[in-house]
């Protein structure tokens, strides 16, 4: 099997192979998973207006009936063309029995295109399928930066309005969780700013800040400035949203990991403020007053703890999706814990 790298992904998708197979899309951004499997349907029947060359199936519909899915690969569409087999909703679905007789086969005539969770490798599908020569794996990691730029290009330049760096500096703090999620808010943003020539901050703290309730920012700052009846509040609501605790690990990671770069220059002799306003791409004017109270509460060595009770909680929440959630609040609970003795031995 192949499985691609991140680079790669977005090209296969558009150009997909001619041929039949199985292609597997998976990873932790399920927003992501959902819009690749989309786009590659879309493309893999591009031409074909056959309603019936396409099978769209419940993952749970295959455990209750596993030689469904032969059926639907073998059948032969009734008017010539490739038949497209789109299963979803398969986390915590045991497909063995549906996928293995089909797998056996050194060929069939359709595309088999399965949208999976986040799953690790050697378990799972990925494990049944990885070894087969005639399938493809597609990861669906959470958006970095590059990746969040190309999606507000690809939203303004479609809705014909320009965007500030300032502006874009704020969307980076506020996207990039999950990829559905991403593009629904930067489609608002176009449509509140519909009119105008540019978008400017402001036009983001009323469309995107009003809409999310608790930001998954607010939530990390909580924890790095010991405000801990916040961070309370937003870990009930984390639990409650049943949310993806590797995505909210990972980003708080990825805080405490530019913390410890930035804390490095006040070590130097700068002021907070100094090292916060010079940061590139700008950090959202929102959050400087919180960023630089959080440089003068952390230590390097402080800093470096936190990293490491952080890189543990993401990788535990990443392997077992039942524990993400108690032990990434537990390791925030920690975390906001001593920011607030720091704080209170610093005042």
């Amino acid at each position: 099997m192949t499985t691609l790298k991140a680079s790669e992904a977005d090209r296969f998708v558009s150009y997909p192979p001619p041929a039949g197979g199985v292609i597997l899309i998976f990873g932790p951004d399920t927003g992501l998973v959902s819009e690749r499997a989309t786009r590659l349907v879309q493309k893999a029947s591009e031409g074909d207006s056959d309603p019936f060359n396409l099978a769209k199936l419940d993952a749970s519909e295959l455990v209750s009936d596993p030689t469904r899915l032969m059926d639907e690969v073998l059948t032969i569409p009734l008017f010539g063309g490739r038949r497209i087999i789109w299963i979803k909703e398969t986390s915590g679905k045991n497909l063995n029995p549906a996928l293995d007789p089909l797998l056996k086969l050194d060929d069939w005539p359709s595309l088999v295109v399965i949208e999976g969770g986040d799953i690790k490798k050697g378990v799972g599908l990925r494990k049944l399928i990885e070894p087969h020569k005639r399938a493809v794996a597609i990861p669906c990691y959470v958006d970095g930066e590059r990746t969040i730029d190309q999606l507000i290009d690809e939203e303004t330049r479609e809705a014909g309005i320009t965007i500030s760096r300032e502006a874009r500096a704020a969307l980076h703090s506020l996207l990039g969780g999950d990829r559905m999620a991403s593009r629904g808010e930067l489609k608002k943003l176009c449509l509140y700013t519909l009119g105008k020539d540019r978008i400017e901050t402001e036009d983001i703290t009323a469309i995107i800040g009003d809409a999310s309730a608790f930001e998954t920012s607010e939530l990390i700052d909580a924890a790095a400035t010991g405000d801990l009846a916040t961070l309370d509040h937003g870990l009930e609501r984390l639990s409650a949203a049943g949310s993806n605790a590797s995505v909210i690990a990972n980003q708080a990671l990825k805080h405490f990991q530019l913390l410890h770069r930035m804390r490095a220059d006040v070590d130097q002799g700068r002021s907070a403020s100094q090292v916060v306003d010079g940061q590139r791409p700008p950090i959202f004017f929102g959050r400087r007053p919180s960023m630089s109270r959080q440089l003068q509460i952390w230590a390097s060595r402080d800093l470096e703890k936190a990293l490491s009770i952080l890189a543990d909680a993401t990788k535990v929440s990443r392997l077992n999706d039942n524990l993400g959630v108690p032990v990434l609040s537990e390791a925030l609970l920690t975390i906001a814990r001593v920011a607030k003795a720091r704080s209170s031995r610093n005042r």
